[in-house]
């Protein structure tokens, strides 16, 4: 019933009042041969609405399903435009076939293959922490990883050692050993070593792809409850040594509430799912997400950089002005620029389902 309106609006768009004769056209009190319309014509035009408008229908719907899993939710609004929705449909489906309960934090023990890792927390912190006073572990140079923008701002750091594929090069030669063990376990997709700053706090997310659940392993942490991460609510406060699993795509924020830095192994875990043609689907789509969104250590240019950063990148350096004047105006009119934003939605909908087509003639 919520999209009745709409189709009868479309509907009524559609069909007045270009009917006038299979050739022609109503302008003002007049008939124009110049613009053709034809019956077929406007059928076929309705029929395209009404699929786009299911296939919009459907979309929200897969969000609004996402949205009301877990009791901690971001505003829907929020949550409708937010990257992390441009995956809903495919995420209900991971979650439908997935071989793990539907928690915010999973029971570490599930993971066996992971154990060699924690076993071995000593030997990745001691290449950690030379890379951390080398000051390896860092923010993007360019501004070509997009997944962790907004981190970056927080003084949230990172060195990748894996992304969907191959080690990194710089991985190889810097942490060899690390890498290794992350080698031995195929199950890991992507690895890195993350940095949260003292006093940094990341606010509320959700991780857009479900394909995968989240690990975390403390190298060198504060071991105070108040460097800690919340997931759905639960938290977790890291410490040396000590690993949890949790799924990604619940709300989950962190912050270090103490006056010491915190690095830890961050790696990306391939859910375990109860089919096989599930599971290959999954890893397709895994390697062709790791591939376009794939971000180097430096900027010398001999590691990959993904179509999505590269596109990211050459948009921050051709719109450096506009941004800037982006981010004061909205820094300086949070609700105008919201209501701009919304207003920009509204219209674009508006375009694509309820005015007339052709908007010009």
């Amino acid at each position: 019933m919520i999209w009745s309106p709409l189709l009868i609006t479309a509907t009524i768009n559609l069909r007045s009042p270009f009917l006038e004769h299979p050739t022609t056209k109503r302008i003002g009190s007049r008939i124009d041969p110049l613009y053709p319309v034809t019956p077929a014509g406007t059928e076929m035009l309705l029929t395209t609405r009404l699929v786009l408008l299911a296939l919009f229908a459907l979309f929200v719907l897969c969000v609004l399903l996402v949205h009301r899993r877990g009791r901690v939710r971001l505003r829907f609004d929020r949550q409708l435009v937010d990257h992390s929705a441009v995956f809903a449909p495919y995420n209900l489906l991971m979650y439908a076939f997935s071989a793990v309960p539907a928690r915010p934090i999973l029971d570490r023990r599930g993971f066996p293959q992971l154990d060699l890792l924690q076993a071995n927390w000593r030997v990745i912190r001691d290449e950690a922490m030379h890379l951390f006073d080398e000051g390896y572990i860092r923010a993007a140079a360019k501004n070509d990883d997009a997944s962790f923008n907004s981190f970056f701002k927080q003084g949230w750091k990172r060195f990748y050692l894996k992304w969907y594929g191959e080690p990194l090069a710089s991985a190889e030669t810097l942490c060899p050993n690390t890498v290794a063990l992350l080698k031995s376990i195929p199950s890991i997709k992507a690895a890195m070593f993350a940095l949260l700053p003292p006093g940094a706090k990341l606010n509320p997310h959700r991780d857009p792809f479900a394909g995968s659940l989240r690990y975390h392993l403390g190298l060198i942490t504060p071991n105070s409850p108040a460097c800690r991460i919340f997931v759905d609510g639960h938290e977790h406060a890291w410490g040396d040594g000590k690993d949890v699993v949790f799924d990604e795509t619940y709300v989950h924020w962190a912050e270090n509430g103490t006056d010491q830095t915190r690095v830890i192994l961050f790696a990306d875990v391939e859910r375990p799912l109860r089919t096989r043609w599930m599971y290959a689907i999954n890893q397709r789509v895994g390697a062709f997400m790791g591939s376009v969104t794939a971000s180097p250590n430096s900027d010398t240019g001999t590691e990959k950089t993904g179509f999505i950063n590269r596109l990211f990148a050459m948009s921050k350096r051709k719109g450096h002005a506009s941004n800037s004047f982006k981010a004061r105006f909205k820094s300086r009119h949070k609700k105008i620029y919201k209501g701009i934003k919304y207003i920009g939605i509204l219209i674009m909908l508006w375009v694509i389902f309820l005015a007339p087509w052709p908007i010009f003639r």
